[in-house]
């Protein structure tokens, strides 16, 4: 019987090593795609997904709308980390209002309730959200939880068809002026105030959000929004592009020591705040900017003296009791445009076609700050020494 040689021996076996080899990057190969079209399967939207999603929602705002034809009142949204430190500013604020005019709506803690032993003012009694509207939600800045709990107490407020006029607010914020003034300035506006704005310089928009949000929609500003019943129900129903934003739109780990050079790669990955876009590009893809008034009615001073954006950023000033006076707040409240710089534009503060002071609320304010407005009358006169010894 005639034997193979040693040299086709070994060429046969080198043959079988390359074939198994071959085999495994195949096989290989074959469980990654797999496995990434899974991942895509459960992760990304295609459009016909997002335009189905989108046609749900407009079902479910037409299932809920109703005539109303009563009393329109504001529904006051307080988005806050536990409980409300200037609740004796908003307590004589809501004193001086007609109860039918207004609502109170509170998204604290999981967990958290406001009853006599959290809060001044009986006002915010169990005004939280009850378990049967909000999950357990641990809101966080610079996270899609925010996005999340602003539409949780939207939703919420849009159960009482009185509610007409939705303004969302911090726990440092307070009122520059009376009830009825903000009553009837928002009352009087048609549109929705929502501060809007292309912003050219940073890039937050994440090209993976295409073809789902175009870059032509994408939109940014201040989180305060006031809406109209209408568009409150266009973001309370959302969830298309939301889903989105949960996978395209997240804040950049912030410099950490112990970190170490892993930061150099962190900080290497896709920066985005999604509480300062959600709802400006989700009305701007709903062909809704010329419903606005593009600008946010909640002002902010912010401190520009950090130069280097990338790592630390621009963050909002602290009013102090002795930044609260007269002077200070009149100059607040005589600002009557806004200039944005990457669209050369100036936003002049129109009420219904009126000229009108821009800002109805301020932030961030201490407790020092809030009791200075109340002991001068800016918001309604007051003895600030009877809040001093008080327990909340």
């Amino acid at each position: 019987m005639k034997k193979n040689s040693p040299a086709a021996t070994a060429g046969i076996s080198v043959r079988n090593v390359l074939w198994l080899w071959w085999k495994l990057v195949v096989i290989v190969s074959l469980t990654l795609c797999v496995l990434a079209f899974l991942k895509l399967q459960s992760y990304s939207l295609s459009d016909s997904e997002l335009s189905s999603s989108i046609s749900t929602s407009s079902i479910s705002r037409r299932s809920r709308a109703v005539d109303y034809s009563g009393n329109p009142k504001v529904a006051f949204l307080f988005l806050v980390r536990r409980n409300l430190p200037l609740d004796f500013l908003w307590g004589s604020f809501f004193e001086n209002a007609e109860t039918g005019n207004f609502s109170i709506y509170i998204h604290s803690e999981p967990g958290f309730v406001f009853d006599e032993s959290t809060t001044r003012s009986p006002f915010f009694y169990n005004r939280q959200l009850t378990n049967s509207t909000k999950i357990d939600l641990q809101v966080a800045w610079g996270e899609s939880s925010m996005i999340q709990a602003e539409k949780l107490l939207l939703g919420a407020a849009l159960d009482d068809p009185a509610n007409q006029r939705f303004v969302l607010l911090s726990d440092s914020c307070v009122p520059l002026y009376n009830f009825s003034y903000i009553y009837n300035y928002l009352m009087a506006s048609p549109r929705s105030f929502v501060d809007s704005f292309l912003d050219k310089k940073e890039a937050r928009y994440n090209p993976k959000m295409s073809p789902y949000i175009p870059m032509s929609k994408w939109r940014k500003g201040s989180q305060w929004i006031t809406l109209i019943r209408k568009h409150a129900e266009v973001v309370a129903d959302d969830d298309a592009v939301l889903r989105v934003f949960k996978m395209f739109c997240k804040r950049r780990p912030s410099l950490e020591a112990s970190k170490g050079k892993k930061n150099m790669k962190l900080q290497k990955q896709h920066n985005c705040i999604p509480d300062e876009h959600y709802v400006q590009t989700l009305l701007a893809m709903h062909g809704f900017e010329g419903e606005l008034e593009r600008r946010t009615i909640t002002y902010t001073e912010w401190n520009e003296s950090v130069t280097n954006m990338e790592k630390r950023g621009w963050h909002p000033i602290t009013f102090s009791y002795a930044d609260a006076g007269p002077v200070q707040i009149k100059r607040i409240k005589d600002i009557n445009n806004v200039y944005y710089e990457t669209e050369y534009r100036t936003e002049w503060c129109r009420n219904n076609s009126t000229l009108v002071p821009c800002f109805l609320f301020a932030r961030k304010f201490s407790r020092g700050a809030a009791m200075r407005l109340l002991s001068e009358g800016v918001v309604s006169q007051f003895d600030a020494s009877s809040i001093m010894n008080s327990t909340p």
